[in-house]
């Protein structure tokens, strides 16, 4: 009994720890930035060089890149998932995407980025634009997106499986009309870690898609974009006068935690609702 409530105590202390840590980081940023913060912050473009205005460029284009990137990358990881997870593949190519997947998902992100100016930029000539930043970001999230998805798969029981086949389904009907179904909860939660990795990369779209100043919203997929978290680190970084651009650079940093939230949060009660569609439907 002294061990567990020994045990038990540590436990807890580690979690008020942690906790108290993440409210401080916070709450630090939110001092520091909320006195910025206002409409007209949030919704209007950046003038006089970001001496004055806002950030609206910058959180659309935040926007763009997470849902471009997203759309890439979410069926290629899902159809890699069900590859492995359903036909078992063996042999060298299992081999290749299996290292493939462990080795993108070490990778500093600063190689994302130059893998990203290399093809997207440079080669495939589309230059420093929306479409280069969410296709390196894209490649930047698929182990996420594959590894959780995979293991959601392989944690629907057989029998589920070996039932839809028994009443005469296909295979490809059994994964698409049961397996996917069952592990679609889990795979709403591979989109929620991509979505928070892309929202707060920097490095990827540093060479691929950023500008620090823009007056407009991009006006096609081979436009430059302002982002967040870029132009939080173009502000502390590159600001000519530390007395308004710190203060922009916290309070930009409330808005990307803001939006980053939402999504996330959003997303989450999707999940939780489809956990409860599916237990009354099955």
């Amino acid at each position: 009994m002294i061990k567990e409530k020994i045990f038990l105590f540590f436990i807890k202390s580690i979690v008020l720890i942690i906790t108290i840590i993440i409210f401080g980081i916070f709450g630090y940023l939110f001092y520091n930035g909320i006195n910025v913060i206002n409409l007209d912050f949030i919704f209007s473009m950046p003038r006089n060089f970001m001496k004055e205005g806002g950030i609206f460029p910058a959180l659309i284009g935040t926007f763009l890149l997470i849902i471009l990137s997203i759309t890439v990358s979410l069926p290629f990881g899902i159809a890699t998932a069900v590859y492995l997870s359903e036909y078992k593949p063996k042999g060298f190519l299992s081999d290749i995407i299996k290292i493939s997947i462990k080795t993108l998902s070490s990778v500093p992100s600063v190689v994302f980025g130059l893998f990203g100016y290399g093809i997207f930029v440079n080669t495939f000539g589309f230059g420093v634009s929306l479409i280069s930043g969410a296709l390196t970001l894209s490649i930047l999230s698929l182990p996420i997106i594959i590894s959780s998805t995979l293991e959601s798969l392989e944690m629907v029981p057989q029998s589920y499986r070996e039932a839809s086949m028994a009443l005469g389904a296909t295979k490809w009907e059994t994964i698409y009309k049961v397996v996917i179904p069952q592990a679609s909860p889990s795979i709403l939660t591979a989109i929620i870690l991509s979505i928070a990795r892309v929202a707060g990369e920097t490095a990827p779209i540093l060479f691929t898609a950023c500008v620090f100043y823009q007056e407009k919203l991009p006006s096609s997929l081979f436009s430059p974009v302002m982002a967040l978290p870029y132009h939080i680190y173009a502000l502390i970084s590159e600001g000519t006068d530390p007395q308004i651009h710190i203060p922009m650079a916290y309070g930009t940093s409330v808005v990307l935690l803001t939006l980053v939230i939402f999504l996330s949060s959003y997303a989450m009660m999707y999940r939780e609702k489809r956990r409860k569609y599916d237990k009354i439907r099955y």
